[in-house]
């Protein structure tokens, strides 16, 4: 059985699109064989039983025609099979044309807070729609399937429990205010010194910039400028160490799509603090607070400091079994072919 999975890079360095890599992995060890269109790969790092075309082209049309051609081609004689189209709405609508007259399932995979017109012509352009959570994708649908974030576990190795004084926090993300930074400093500032936290993130836009100066200013006049470092965006192969040698990491990304980087800790058993209602599943209560309420996060802080060393490692290693359970690579592929209604050829080559 032949899948074709569309998607935008084929990268296990791109900052924001390494994951994709994993996931393709997973899904070819399912199914006989795995077609990526890409508009652009990195050669060799998928299993043998991959193959990518690029349709990359100096402009758009370039690129659509590119596109177009590509799936036609590989949809010819492709029976029993399916097509996914991951994260990007405009991949399932230029492909509905060709697949669905083919009675071939088109999947869409998507999650992410913002709704357009473009992502509900997806919606209707595809057979099913998969998510990490019924609450992720930001319309209403009866083609949705919740199938977990797909996590590559292994990547992740359970971070020893650090004994030292304090505690220290860790937030990744883009310096936006999407992310709640600003909270999050205040609700530093309400406790006591012995807490410390560690930003990193890009500032590869303006606003970025311009919002990364805010908070500056904010830890300034908090003040916090001993305590916090706002730093750059690091490799993505460097993250694994970064949550290692924390004790927790802080998300305060506005509800709706869950922020990857939440399921990473869990997977190397830091514990988290978090406020996006979507992780309830994945959290316990207590590590649970309200987006805009500063206190209550310097509430979660407090109650996590004053853990042992011991009880903080013991929290990360159930963190991890939840992952295992329902949010690995391996869990995330199952959900895509049950989607598409196809079943495991159990012939895949992932060598």
């Amino acid at each position: 059985m032949k899948l074709v999975f569309i998607t935008q890079q084929v990268d296990p360095g791109h900052p924001a699109l390494a994951a994709t890599v994993p996931k393709i992995a997973a899904l070819a060890r399912l199914v006989d064989e795995v077609v990526v269109l890409a508009d652009g790969a990195v050669e060799d790092v998928l299993p043998a039983n991959c193959r990518v075309r690029t349709f990359r082209a100096s402009h758009k049309a370039g690129r659509g025609a590119r596109f177009e051609a590509g799936l036609a081609r590989e949809l010819r004689g492709l029976r029993g099979g399916a097509v996914v189209a991951h994260m990007c709405p405009i991949y399932a609508v230029l492909a509905a044309p060709l697949v669905r007259p083919l009675r071939i399932p088109l999947v869409l995979w998507f999650t992410h807070w913002r709704a357009s017109r473009l992502l509900r012509a997806a919606e209707r352009a595809s057979t099913a729609v998969v998510s990490v959570d019924r609450r992720s994708f930001p319309i209403p649908s009866e083609k949705l399937r919740a199938i977990g974030h797909g996590i590559d576990v292994t990547e992740f190795t359970c971070a020893p429990a650090h004994d030292h004084s304090g505690l220290r926090l860790l937030a990744l993300g883009r310096y936006s205010s999407a992310k709640g930074l600003d909270i999050v400093l205040r609700a530093l500032a309400a406790v006591g010194d012995e807490v410390r936290l560690d930003v990193h993130g890009p500032t590869l836009s303006e606003e970025e910039r311009m919002h990364r100066t805010e908070l500056e200013h904010l830890m300034s006049e908090l003040p916090l400028d001993d305590r916090v470092v706002l730093a750059d965006a690091i490799p993505r192969a460097e993250i694994p160490a970064l949550l290692a040698s924390h004790d927790a990491l802080v998300n305060n990304m506005r509800a709706g799509a869950p922020d990857k980087v939440v399921y990473e800790a869990a997977a190397a058993c830091v514990p988290v603090l978090a406020s996006n209602p979507v992780f309830d599943g994945l959290l316990d209560p207590a590590q649970l607070f309200s987006r805009e309420d500063p206190g209550e996060l310097a509430d979660r802080i407090r109650a996590l400091a004053a853990l042992s060393p011991s009880d903080r490692a013991e929290l990360g290693k159930r963190l991890r079994e939840r992952v295992e359970q329902s949010h690995s690579v391996d869990s995330w592929a199952r959900g895509v072919l049950e989607a598409a209604g196809v079943a495991p050829s159990g012939t895949g080559n992932a060598s």
